[in-house]
């Protein structure tokens, strides 16, 4: 069974609250262990979906109880997740499982960072004994899915992520971009790949601007080449560009 949501069916502040990060994603399993439905489980959280992957006994029983500790794990009333989820069984869900692999459920269709993230939730499940063997057998199955159609398509020719997206659409519109100043709101994922495909560009001058102050330092930091500003901010390259936003 999946149950989960999407760039498609929640807005971003539903997403952001039913997140697992950090020690978030360990505790959360614990708990969807705990149900007494699931035989094993994985988690898949990124930016753009929340996913629970489970082999239940009981799919019917197993939707109202996954649907009330997501409820009841994030603080969230069930009537604000209603119109959000949505619930995939069987053949369905394996299905599902695919095209999330291989990023046919992508907001850009090809771009690879999903299968690296649904790889890596795997690993952290599998590691914490989570899976079993069935989950096992699905997971494997998906990911040689999506290689084969990385490899036997052309799903990847073109823009292969949103930051890829916005700054070749940049390019279009500037032409050069060297001379142009940048603001990253945020310190993610998503910003680390911006930030990479800007200097492949020739962008000497960028801000980052986040909630965390820590976050936004060490993304300054990976690509800094001068040290710091008066300030003592970690900057990218020729200014002091680390803006904390608390």
């Amino acid at each position: 069974m999946v149950t989960g949501l999407n760039h498609k069916t929640a807005p971003v502040e539903v997403r952001e609250k039913l997140a697992f990060d950090g020690p978030g994603l360990e505790e959360g399993l614990n708990s969807f262990l705990q149900i007494p439905e699931v035989r094993g489980a994985m988690i898949l959280s990124t930016c753009n979906r929340v996913e629970m992957y489970a082999h239940v006994s009981n799919p019917e029983m197993a939707v109202d109880s996954v649907k009330a500790f997501l409820s009841e794990f994030h603080s969230i009333g069930p009537g604000a997740l209603e119109n959000s989820l949505y619930f995939y069984t069987d053949r369905d869900a394996i299905r599902h499982v695919f095209r999330v692999a291989s990023s046919l459920d992508s907001m850009v269709v090809g771009e690879p960072q999903i299968l690296g993230q649904l790889k890596h939730a795997f690993e952290f499940a599998l590691s914490k004994g989570a899976t079993g063997i069935l989950l096992n057998r699905l997971l494997k199955k998906a990911i040689t899915v999506a290689k084969r159609v990385r490899t036997e398509t052309r799903i990847a020719e073109n823009a292969v992520s949103i930051s890829y997206a916005a700054v070749e659409l940049t390019k279009k519109i500037f032409t050069d971009l060297s001379e142009k100043r940048f603001m990253l709101l945020g310190a993610g994922e998503m910003a680390e790949l911006a930030v990479r495909h800007l200097i492949k560009s020739g962008v000497r001058d960028v801000s980052v601007v986040n909630r965390t102050y820590e976050r936004g330092v060490e993304l300054a930091r990976e690509f800094c080449d001068k040290g710091t500003c008066e300030h003592g901010y970690y900057y990218l390259f020729n200014r002091c560009p680390l803006i904390y936003t608390p």
